[in-house]
């Protein structure tokens, strides 16, 4: 039995999963009601080259409700990789002249923060330093050889 069929019939299925750099640092923004939410754009490059030889990358728009949309806004920054569970959603929107169109967008349902630039930073740092002290460490032992040699 696949895990979306129940005994009753079969179930549709509504679940996206996306991995990507965010393009812009979240801001939290609070309803009219009261809500928590942010919306945030992911960006996904595609798995496949296009007709010039390079990768596309697509800007997925994903609305984050909450508690998730108040963690992602206080941890996450430009160029962090997240991933996100969620789902498609489609409303009809009215511009100000009347016309209507549809839009999809996501829905976050949980977001995972995979890496981020101060990670990044911080690994750096770090790397330096174990470059400097290997460093040091390999001056040290050539001394240590050539008072070997001397003697």
């Amino acid at each position: 039995m696949l895990y979306w069929q129940r005994k009753g019939g079969n179930e549709m299925v509504n679940q996206i999963i996306l991995v990507g750099r965010l393009v812009k640092t979240p801001e939290l923004e609070l309803t009219d009601s009261g809500k928590k939410i942010s919306t945030i754009t992911l960006a996904v490059p595609r798995t496949y080259k296009n007709l010039n030889g390079e990768y596309d990358t697509d800007f997925i728009d994903c609305t984050l409700w909450t508690g998730v949309a108040e963690n992602t806004s206080e941890y996450c920054k430009t160029g962090d990789i997240l991933g996100v569970r969620g789902r498609i959603q489609s409303r009809i929107i009215e511009k100000d002249d009347g016309t209507k169109y549809k839009k999809m967008e996501i829905i976050a349902e949980k977001v995972s923060f995979l890496s981020s630039t101060k990670d990044k930073k911080d690994n750096e740092v770090i790397n330096n330093i174990d470059l400097e002290e290997k460093t040091e460490e390999n001056n040290d032992e050539k001394k240590m050889k050539q008072d070997k040699k001397k003697k």
